[in-house]
């Protein structure tokens, strides 16, 4: 059964540099929304997320709401296990598919093909799996031939729609997005939508943040707002019960 449990998980950014003199203090809460202290050393700090208490069961698809710097994309990272909480615990259990960088991995010297097992390789799928599908992959990216050339070569609109094409082409228990993605030209655009309405309706979890509360009522069954690093509500949306 999938679930995602955090407890009491907190995460502060260490910065070892700046002075310590309290407007540049206010300045940086204004701009990242976090709190400003110093930890035992004397070293000033950021709280991205302070205390966070979340459980989240298998079914449930929920939407992260907050203004910039209010938690959100600190809190997705946590669970995709690219920060590890300063305190705190958190816990999952089924697999992750992590859509807030696409192309986390990818070599610039390798081809397309060889980057389809690199980012596989990333998101914990094995070689074999990864050789199952790799003609799948290729075709919905639309790349063609240059699938067999370095990367670097890819204008970056190439470039995300490779990684876009890898990261969909797993099922996947537990879903994190940092806002629906907009890939590609139109054409692209609207496969990419069918296959993310199709994965995250599959999908055991989706957590989805957001700036928008439509689209959180739209895509979402609950939505957590998070403000300062903490949060602030949690509730059904409009419509369920």
């Amino acid at each position: 059964m999938s679930y995602i449990l955090a407890k009491s998980v907190t995460v502060d950014y260490p910065i070892l540099d700046l002075s310590r003199r309290s407007f540049k203090k206010d300045a940086l809460s204004w701009v990242t929304g976090g709190r400003v202290g110093e930890d035992s050393k004397r070293h000033l700090s950021i709280r991205a997320l302070d205390g966070i208490d979340l459980e989240i069961k298998s079914g449930e698809k929920i939407g992260l709401l907050g203004h910039n710097g209010s938690g959100k994309s600190t809190l997705l990272k946590v669970m995709a296990e690219v920060y590890w909480p300063t305190s705190g615990t958190l816990k999952s259990s089924g697999r992750v598919t992590s859509l807030l960088d696409l192309t986390l991995g990818m070599e610039l010297e390798a081809t397309g093909y060889e980057n389809i097992f690199l980012r596989g390789a990333i998101l914990g799928v094995k070689p074999k799996e990864i050789k199952r599908v790799v003609s799948d992959i290729a075709e919905f990216s639309g790349l063609g031939d240059y699938l067999r050339l370095p990367i670097r070569t890819y204008s970056s609109g190439m470039l995300v729609r490779l990684g876009f094409s890898i990261s969909t082409a797993f099922p996947a228990d537990i879903i994190l997005m940092d806002e629906w993605l907009g890939v590609g030209d139109a054409q692209f655009q609207a496969e990419a939508n069918r296959r993310l309405e199709e994965m995250t309706e599959n999908a055991a979890i989706l957590v989805l943040a957001s700036h928008s509360p439509e689209l959180i009522n739209r895509t979402c069954g609950r939505c957590i707002k998070l403000e300062h690093g903490k949060v602030l509500e949690d509730y059904l949306v409009e419509g369920e019960s």
